[in-house]
């Protein structure tokens, strides 16, 4: 699958360390370790916020001194499968939003069917601290991806900017302007349109970066640049460390 990746030119891997549940946050670092085009995330998802306990956050803390950890996610808030109620998932979010603001590193932000609570947590806990992230496989509005623009967060597109239905979010991708986006797979859901149903996976990520090359009339190559010189500003440590153009 990596060996793949790299022939589609991928050359920058940020791998989202969450694996299933909290026990498992440091699921990417082992990759992360073992080749230097690949850095890792550590966090606790919100679907699994209902598992986090102390030990959990003291691990966390200690995982984001890792040096091929940059950021910390996928945190956030998730109200569309309910496995976490809203209340705990607010707590969990913001304990780990200390954490992230006393390692100095930025969040990587799941959201989904929450952005006004989400954005809000952001804008009170987050925006001071001048970090900010990515929002991950975005699905909100062009509203809500500019309020997080306002706060430093990157808006990262993936395998669903492809499908059919998604032409409102193809024209916010279109529409955002060029050196605040990023480009994803989700790997391994959201495969793009023709491969749906099939295991996503780094080497997709080709097709999002075709995908917005059409909708804002520029070559794929050019997407790429563009996403990879984002990465490297507003990740400069990786970007030292960098095993060539991603």
């Amino acid at each position: 699958m990596l060996n793949r990746a790299r022939q589609a030119g991928v050359g920058t891997l940020l791998a989202v360390g969450i694996g299933n549940g909290p026990d498992q946050m440091r699921a990417a670092i082992p990759y992360a370790e073992s080749r230097n085009w690949i850095f890792a995330t550590t966090g606790i998802h919100p679907c699994e916020a209902r598992l986090a306990t102390d030990a959990h956050f003291a691990e966390l803390e200690a995982l984001t001194r890792h040096p091929r950890v940059i950021a910390v996610g996928e945190i956030g808030l998730d109200y569309f499968h309910k496995d976490s109620p809203a209340d705990v998932q607010d707590r969990v979010f913001r304990r780990q939003l200390e954490i992230a603001r006393a390692s100095k590193l930025p969040v990587v932000i799941h959201c989904r069917n929450a952005w006004d609570d989400c954005l809000g947590v952001l804008e009170q806990d987050w925006k001071s601290t001048g970090l900010g992230g990515i929002l991950h496989c975005f699905s909100g509005t062009e509203q809500e991806a500019r309020r997080g623009l306002d706060m430093n967060f990157l808006v990262s597109f993936a395998g669903n900017v492809t499908y059919p239905k998604s032409q409102a979010l193809r024209d916010i991708a279109a529409r955002l302007p060029l050196d605040r986006i990023l480009i994803e797979t989700d790997s391994p859901f959201l495969a793009p349109e023709g491969r749906r149903g099939k295991r996503n996976e780094p080497a997709f990520v080709a097709e999002v970066a075709h995908m917005l090359g059409n909708v804002r009339n520029l070559a794929a190559d050019e997407i790429a640049r563009a996403t990879s010189g984002n990465f490297r500003r507003f990740f400069p440590l990786a970007a030292a460390k960098m095993a060539g153009p991603a």
